[in-house]
């Protein structure tokens, strides 16, 4: 793999959805997706509950070559309760094959930290599948912890896959 530049992790435009759209399809995978492959005719990436400001992306740039997303992560509340107001949820990961190995993925959950807190999160959770054990692995080793199994919950090529409940302290908002 080439070396990458990776650039600041900003919020996403409007003009992001055509590669954002491209970076989902291209990522599809039953280790962490419990929706059918897309197929044409596409909907559209961005929309009323997945609006731009709901992710972030980070650019990246090979040797010689121009920037373009290398990545994205959704951070949304978990719910519109004002009780549940203080928390922040990952609904969304995806790094492009080309980046893989670069540190994106990592990159972004840190910057949903921050971004969580900016908000004024003291609580970032997520839900993940588990068989998925890259990500699992990269989330607990940025401190989320196994906070409840959903055993069997998604039945998916053929057996049933656990939903794994992670969760961590962001301190105090």
């Amino acid at each position: 793999m080439a070396a990458l530049t990776l650039h600041p992790v900003r919020t996403a435009e409007p003009a992001d959805e055509d590669q954002l759209a491209e970076l989902d399809r291209s990522t599809w995978s039953m280790l962490h997706a419990v929706l059918p492959r897309p197929t044409p005719p596409y909907d559209p990436f961005f929309g009323e509950w997945h609006p731009p400001e709901d992710f972030l992306v980070v650019d990246a740039e090979t040797e010689g070559g121009a920037a373009r997303i290398a990545g994205y992560l959704r951070l949304v509340p978990p719910t519109p309760l004002a009780s549940n107001a203080h928390v922040r949820q990952i609904r969304g990961l995806a790094v492009a094959t080309w980046a893989r190995g670069a540190g994106v993925g990592r990159t972004l959950v840190r910057a949903a930290f921050a971004e969580a807190r900016r908000q004024g999160a003291n609580r970032i959770t997520l839900r993940v599948l588990g068989h998925n054990d890259p990500a699992r692995a990269l989330y607990a080793s940025e401190g989320f912890a196994v906070e409840g199994v959903l055993p069997g919950e998604f039945f998916l090529n053929g057996r049933y896959v656990d939903d794994v409940c992670m969760g961590r302290s962001l301190g105090p908002a």
